[in-house]
């Protein structure tokens, strides 16, 4: 398996850049058409190449592992940093997928992290199939389920007009309708399909025997077309709750695969990651770790504005009481230059929660500095301030800022 690795925002062509990476024309092709199908939203399709936007995460095209990881510095990429960067930038796409319960990294053992040939997809295969493993070593769930054959015992009900036609002769059966309890049913299928998707597109030689393996140990089941309606049929239960790990997993392959996007040459696989929701969720799970009694953390708590319209901030905060909201952007912006936009959204949410401060939350440059409150000069009676904050992603050593709870509060004051 062939990895690539880029930066939101960076361009990639099918001619060799500094960096010695490239597309070859089949894999262009691919690109085109997947972003096509999706409304355009992942990238922009550039003469002979593409340029990556706001979405982070993995493509799979065959052979090629395309990974486009987050930045959060004005540092350029050249030949000397791009490993460092490109490994520094992985482990914090890696670490924020985990505590965003997007990832479960936790499942696997850290030697397999370190494996530089692995892409993120490949951790996503050996979550799932572990997840599959310890379901099967567990005992899958049979569930009752209707059925219309032969049989030769009399049970259930009795299809007249069947049993004549099949059995005019075979005296011995009868043709009814009754529940037998098996494998055969949603929950089994949807994981069966997900392990066919690893199966085809896992290039892993560790991964190959092992899916074989599980694939071994899985019932006989009936293959069945699964879609995004029939995720929305799965009801979960004591005995299934379970199998929730592994139907998200699941979800996530089977809506994301695309079979022969190029015309039967290849088959492709998408993960990918709004970074400005992934940046917005990790702030608020960092901060809900620290909830106590006087300082409660609240997610997307929505209010009505106008007509049917509804207005939501990312993060409500009441410490001691006193309602604060943070909006999250993940951008680099010049030192206390927001945008007029962000601006009026702050002072509109200042007005609905009666909050008497606000904060735009960023990630922090080099050179980005953290400011005061500064008041809106119309509004509500009393304080109506408002102040850009940036905190740290990375610490001195290169990994996910482990304190940006406590920079977070630190910029409340």
């Amino acid at each position: 398996m062939k990895t690539i690795q880029v930066f939101e925002h960076e361009r990639l062509t099918i001619h060799k850049d500094e960096n010695g990476r490239r597309l070859t024309g089949a894999q262009l092709k691919a690109l085109c058409r997947f972003n096509d199908k999706n409304h355009n939203k992942y990238f922009t399709v550039i003469h002979n190449g593409v340029k990556f936007g706001n979405y982070v995460g993995v493509i799979q095209i065959g052979g090629l592992a395309l990974e486009i990881l987050p930045k959060a510095d004005r540092d350029s990429i050249t030949p000397e940093n791009q490993k460092i960067k490109t490994r520094c930038w992985r482990k914090v796409l890696l670490k924020m997928l985990s505590i965003t319960r997007l990832l479960k990294v936790e499942t696997v053992s850290d030697s397999t992290l370190k494996k530089r040939h692995n892409s993120i997809l490949d951790l996503y295969f050996e979550i799932y199939l572990k997840e599959v493993e310890n379901l099967i070593h567990g005992g899958l769930i049979k569930q009752y389920r209707n059925t219309s054959n032969n049989i030769r015992t009399l049970k259930g009900q009795l299809l007249f007009a069947q049993n004549i036609r099949k059995n005019l002769i075979h005296k011995e059966q009868f043709y009814t309708n009754h529940q037998i309890y098996d494998h055969q049913h949603l929950i089994n299928q949807i994981l069966l399909k997900g392990l066919l998707i690893v199966k085809d597109l896992s290039r892993s030689p560790s991964l190959a025997d092992r899916i074989n393996r599980v694939l071994l140990s899985f019932p006989a089941i009936k293959e069945t077309a699964i879609t995004e309606q029939s995720f929305t049929r799965v009801r979960l239960n004591r005995k299934s709750i379970k199998y929730m790990e592994a139907l998200s997993i699941a979800k996530m392959l089977i809506l994301n695969y695309s079979p022969d996007i190029i015309s039967g040459s290849e088959n492709m696989l998408a993960l990918l990651f709004n970074m400005d929701a992934l940046w917005e969720k990790f702030i608020f799970k960092t901060l809900k770790k620290h909830e106590t009694e006087d300082f409660i953390v609240q997610y997307h708590q929505s209010q009505k504005f106008w007509h049917n319209r509804t207005i939501e901030p990312d993060i409500v905060i009441h410490k001691e009481g006193i309602p604060f909201v943070i909006d999250t952007k993940w951008k680099i912006i010049d030192n206390d230059k927001p945008s007029d936009a962000d601006l009026k959204q702050m002072y509109a949410y200042n007005m609905y929660w009666e909050a008497p401060r606000s904060m735009l939350l960023y990630p922090k440059a080099q050179a980005s500095v953290n400011n005061h409150f500064r008041s809106f000069h119309k509004g509500k009676t009393g304080d109506n301030l408002c102040k850009t904050g940036f905190i740290s992603v990375l610490d001195e050593t290169g990994n996910l800022n482990s304190n940006i709870a406590m920079e977070i509060k630190n910029l409340l004051n």
